[in-house]
């Protein structure tokens, strides 16, 4: 073979493998240019108005806790933050128009995670998914259930009430919401301790709180904000906390957890996004929120409504979502529990 022979294949060598390289190239110049564009995006976001969806109406927990959440959001962003209330279907109208909204930072939903997390199950209708349509970004507060029976129940720990529950020949009447996080949970926990439980439904949990303490309910599980005043004033007795350790602002009352080990529930008041949305954008919010609920007076006020924050990154909270959507989903199954 000549030189010049050798010099003509390793040129066609050459172009050849400059073509084979373009599409590479053109690829790592876009990925390049979308992560610039997504960076710049963030440093500029917020642009303009930001609208946090509530799923429910004005003066719930996540109705306030949104509403605190905006005007911190709004001075340190120093950008205009507005709640919407887009109550129905359980919280899944709400929900529904933030996961089909753009992912662009600017539409936001703040609710109890349960509605997501039992939503799969409970209402297979669904026209989106939980977990795929949305990106958690942070949790700002916690709040346990508790477990509450009428006053001339003779039980005033979880023992003694399954001592009773299985001796008194009849099932335990349990007011809740139907397909509510209470009801579910109130279901796995007389079936661990063995004993029957009758499920009363009421369409919201004031409602059977009120029955429970007039006497026409043997028990309920429902938040700490909404049963600690009836346990406080006399009218109702506080059985146990669903929380994992006993909690901060009723110290004397146990946990179930420590009668059937891993039993936690509650109200996660999430904060998420519609799926898609840049994450530097996320990481903004996510920053923002745990510096908010970190402050002193933010947290004397979710100790109000009976809360605590959640430390918990979006990795955590995403992996969190998916445990909780099978565990609930297995109960929902197993009991045949359907929403209206």
């Amino acid at each position: 073979m000549t030189f010049d022979s050798f010099r003509i294949r390793r040129s066609g060598s050459r172009r050849a493998l400059l073509r084979a390289c373009l599409p590479l190239a053109a690829a790592v110049a876009t990925w390049t240019a979308g992560s610039v564009q997504a960076q710049d995006s963030a440093q500029a976001y917020p642009s303009k108005m930001i609208r946090i969806t509530v799923p429910n109406p004005p003066g719930g927990t996540s109705d306030v806790l949104a509403r605190l959440l905006a005007k911190e959001l709004g001075s340190s962003l120093k950008q205009t933050v507005v709640v919407e209330n887009k109550a129905g279907a359980n919280g899944h109208i709400g929900a529904s128009y933030v996961a089909k909204s753009a992912p662009d930072g600017y539409n936001l939903l703040l609710l109890d995670m349960s509605v997501l997390t039992i939503g799969p199950g409970v209402m297979p209708q669904l026209n989106y998914d939980p977990v795929r349509d949305l990106a958690p970004i942070a949790i700002p507060a916690y709040s346990p259930h508790l477990l509450v029976v009428r006053n001339d129940l003779p039980a005033s720990n979880l023992d003694e009430l399954t001592r009773y529950a299985k001796s008194s020949g009849q099932p335990l009447s349990f007011g809740t919401p139907l397909a509510a996080i209470s009801q579910l949970a109130g279901v796995v926990l007389a079936q661990n301790r063995g004993f029957e439980l009758n499920v009363i439904g009421y369409k919201g949990g004031a409602q059977a709180l009120a029955d429970l303490a007039g006497g026409q309910i043997d028990s309920a599980m429902a938040s700490v904000l909404a049963t600690a005043p009836l346990v406080q004033g006399g009218k109702v007795k506080a059985v146990a906390v669903t929380s994992a350790q006993r909690f901060s602002t009723i110290p004397n009352v146990p946990t179930v957890a420590e009668t059937i080990p891993g039993f936690v529930t509650g109200s996660w008041q999430g904060l998420l996004a519609p799926a898609g949305t840049p994450q530097a954008i996320l990481d903004k919010l996510e920053a923002e929120i745990h510096r908010i609920v970190a402050q002193p007076e933010i947290r004397q006020r979710l100790q109000e409504l009976g809360s605590e924050p959640v430390g918990k990154n979006r990795t955590e909270i995403s992996q969190w979502m998916k445990e909780e959507t099978v565990r609930w989903g297995k109960v929902v199954k197993d009991n045949n529990i359907k929403a209206d």
